[in-house]
């Protein structure tokens, strides 16, 4: 059976856009694994929300794969997307599907629905050294001096204040 996989950056506080949904603060001065994850999935799941800021892009991230978006509005029409409005029984009969992996984009409320409907299998995070986003304050800088992994999967991440 096919996985669905959420790939998805964080910032170090735990946030994936800023307020106005913007992710400028991403690291995107390396591949970090997204090429080879690229290549095992064909077909994305995405929220609206994700979606239209997507469109945004220089340039349409979803090229050749195949594009489900969730959405509560009716009557929407793409060409580059098919419109899903049942997330998780449309999710159910995916998987039974041949096919390569499934990667969820998106936000909090999709992926809350899938965790609350047992959907998800994997979850890769890049965690960003960068803090806070959404909080009044500054936005600080991190390097990472020193990580470990314990045998439970708490991974504990030492970082030194840039100044």
């Amino acid at each position: 059976m096919r996985k669905i996989i959420l790939f998805i950056a964080s910032s170090l506080d735990g946030f994936i856009a800023r307020i106005d949904q913007s992710i400028d603060w991403l690291f995107m001065d390396n591949d970090y694994g997204y090429k080879e994850f690229y290549k095992s999935i064909d077909t994305v799941l995405v929220g609206n929300k994700t979606y239209q800021k997507s469109k945004e892009f220089e340039e349409y991230p979803f090229k050749d794969k195949k594009v489900f978006v969730f959405t509560r509005s009716k009557n929407l029409k793409d060409e580059n997307v098919d419109f899903v409005y049942d997330v998780a029984n449309f999710s159910k009969k995916l998987i039974k599907q041949s096919g390569k992996n499934i990667w969820l984009v998106g936000g909090g409320e999709i992926v809350k629905i899938f965790l609350d409907n047992y959907l998800l299998d994997e979850i890769i995070i890049s965690v960003h050294p960068r803090t806070p986003l959404f909080v009044g304050t500054k936005e600080t800088k991190l390097e990472l001096t020193n990580h470990k992994i314990f045998e439970n999967g708490l991974v504990q991440l030492h970082y030194k204040v840039i100044r």
